[in-house]
């Protein structure tokens, strides 16, 4: 068979997309109501309304403690000329919920009541009636209207439908969801050991991510066993949902304009093709198609452009399907910290890390590759870039949909600079202890966190700028780049630096003359970065030209990224600290060891947010699982330098 490529023909605009969508899926079908225990309807939505069977409460109760009488005969009571009830006959005790005795219609507080004998009572002051009572219907009446049709029940309303008499509700079917993976690369993480895995092999992670989104938007889900590239299989997979009962199918993968990616080919043989291909990105290859009267979607392989394909479609689809309206996001305006650039004639989904600083909210941009899950979880919001803008400047203020909720971004320390795995032990540690706080910290390099504080966008900056003129680290370069701004600066570790290399040294690499060699390929860092200023300081010493490098302008902005290309033959070497090394098995050869600090700004050094950081630095926790990470040492660890 001839594979042919699926070109993008007439891609559609997101709102042009969305449109053809509805339009052609306008109203939830008809189909029988569900009735399910009231309790156990909770997040589900109501298919018809529902009236209240009985009142609530259904008799007249005392709301207090004390004496229950009828409020006329109280009348002219006071302190000079109290009144007098006999208990029994015109007065009687009743306690919080107790049905009002026949001929009583008040209460009175029994720290207002006086016993003048063994059943006779006093009061100086009047009631009126009806006081301290809670009467008939006073929550509930019958009949009444309690929750009207495409209700989301809530725990809240479990309590007033059982007080209504309502212990069964009918509820809307769920819209059912046939999941398909497809891709000959995938493997089953549930069945094939994770040793076994090839280079080039995936896990299948997808159809459980969009399952559990499914579920959180109202639906339920099948997911079909993994199916191989094979045009046939697919079919008959996508016919046999479409013939039973799903009212929507996804076909994960083989959505773009490859030679193997069938979705469309599929939608197009058994039904119509509607879109193929949105400009949004992550999202871009997405299809989506109707064949005998439902929805078929061909879902992008990359995960993030999954998740985004299936919160503007597939989500937005099953709540119309429920009658319920479109889940929205909080919005709020941001400053990015960095310029964010864009392509022209697409609609990008920047994910964002948020924190507060000052008064402002600060955004700072994640990597942005379809396939990196990271930028979701991690991210606190996303930044929507319209497809006529080719990028935001640098902190123009611009609205991003949160992806937490606004307080705890408030609650956010913002790191920013040079990379370090201790900063994940601190992240963790000050989580478990203040669980209010956060670390949110980007890895720009040591240069860029310095600015990072000049520009006003970040509480602590992470840096390692060697000083060559005196061996010093950092102190030089604030008085240079930052004399206006008081600031502290603590120390975090000593670290080794040097030579990351693959297990064994296969190429004998010994020291920095090796990196000129031919058969050579070195992983760089960002320029701007401490290491990157290390190395060129080296190679300075040594009189050798950065262009004498193969790699040198190929560039990574975390020393575990440094360690991953190394470990995946992408690279022969890489410059990056010890503790990158050890957590991928690779060898190390030691450069030097250098200082690692913080710089914190003397207007956030005293906020509970520092305190907190500062507090689990000094700890001895901190300190024995930063020296377990191997390559490290804490001997002045938490000191202010200044």
């Amino acid at each position: 068979m001839k594979k042919d490529r699926n070109v993008y023909l007439q891609m559609k605009t997101l709102e042009e997309a969305r449109k053809i969508l509805f339009e052609m899926f306008p109203e939830p079908k008809k189909v029988p109501c569900e009735w399910v225990s009231t309790p156990d309807a909770v997040g589900r939505v109501l298919g018809e309304p529902v009236f209240a069977q009985i009142s609530s409460p259904d008799a007249h109760l005392a709301a207090m403690d004390g004496v229950a009488v009828e409020a006329e005969k109280t009348y002219g009571a006071g302190e000079t000329s109290p009144k007098e009830f006999i208990i029994g006959k015109e007065a009687f005790y009743v306690n919080t919920g107790h049905v009002l005795p026949p001929g009583t219609n008040a209460v009175i507080m029994i720290e207002h009541v006086r016993e003048t004998g063994e059943d006779r009572i006093e009061i100086e002051a009047p009631v009126f009636p009806f006081q301290h009572v809670r009467k008939v219907g006073e929550d509930i009446v019958a009949t009444e209207l309690l929750f009207p049709q495409n209700h989301r029940v809530t725990p809240y309303c479990v309590g007033a439908l059982l007080s209504g008499g309502i212990f069964s509700v009918p509820v809307k079917p769920k819209p059912r969801v046939l999941i398909i993976p497809t891709g000959s690369e995938l493997v089953d993480w549930r069945k094939v050991p994770l040793e076994s895995v090839r280079p080039g092999q995936v896990l299948e992670t997808n159809s459980f991510v969009l399952g559990k989104l499914i579920e959180e938007w109202g639906g339920t889900f099948v997911r079909h066993e993994m199916l191989e590239d094979d045009i046939g299989t697919i079919r008959k997979a996508v016919q046999d949902g479409i013939q039973g009962d799903f009212d929507i199918v996804l076909i994960g993968g083989g959505s773009s304009a490859g030679s193997e990616d069938y979705s469309r080919l599929v939608i197009a043989d058994l039904g119509k093709v509607l879109v193929h291909g949105v400009t949004i990105m992550p999202g871009k290859p997405i299809v989506i198609g109707q064949v005998s009267g439902k929805p078929v979607f061909g879902v992008p392989g990359y995960s993030v452009s999954a998740i985004i394909a299936f919160e503007e479609f597939i989500g937005p689809l099953i709540c119309r399907m429920l009658g319920q309206e479109e889940r929205r996001r909080e919005t709020v305006l941001v400053k990015p910290t960095r310029k964010i650039t864009s392509k022209l004639g697409l609609e990008e989904f920047v994910r964002v890390k948020i924190g507060k600083v000052g008064d402002a909210l600060v955004a700072t941009p994640l990597p942005r590759g379809a396939g990196c899950i990271t930028s979701l979880t991690e991210a606190d919001g996303i930044i929507r870039i319209p497809n006529h803008v080719e990028g935001i400047k640098e902190q123009e203020p611009v609205r991003a949909e949160l992806l937490r909720p606004l307080p705890a971004l408030e609650n956010t320390i913002v790191a920013v600079g040079s990379h370090d795995n201790t900063l994940d032990v601190l992240a963790d540690r000050i989580k478990a202890r203040y669980p209010a706080f956060s670390l949110s910290s980007s890895h720009v390099g040591s240069m860029g966190g310095l600015m990072a504080i000049k520009r006003g966008v970040c509480h602590v900056a992470g840096s390692h700028l060697l000083d060559p003129s005196d061996g010093s680290y950092n102190l030089s370069y604030i008085r240079r780049l930052l004399p206006e701004i008081p600031v502290r600066v603590v120390q975090l570790v000593f670290r080794d630096q040097g030579f990351i290399l693959p297990k064994g040294n296969p190429k004998k690499v010994k020291g920095i003359k090796d990196l000129t060699r031919k058969d050579v390929v070195f992983i760089n860092r960002q320029s701007g970065s401490g290491t990157r200023v290390l190395l060129d300081y080296r190679l300075q010493e040594q009189g050798i030209r950065s262009e004498q490098i193969n790699g040198y302008a190929t560039e990574e902005y975390t020393h575990m990224a440094v360690a991953v290309a190394v470990q995946s033959g992408a690279a022969d070497v890489g410059l990056g600290i010890f503790s990158a090394a050890k957590a991928l098995g690779l060898d190390f050869i030691p450069v030097v060891t250098e200082q690692y600090d913080l710089i914190i700004p003397q207007e956030h050094f005293e906020s509970n947010k520092i305190r907190a950081l500062l507090e689990i630095i000094s700890s001895s926790e901190f300190k024995n699982r930063v020296e377990s990470l191997g390559g490290y040492s804490t001997r002045r660890t938490g000191e202010y330098i200044i």
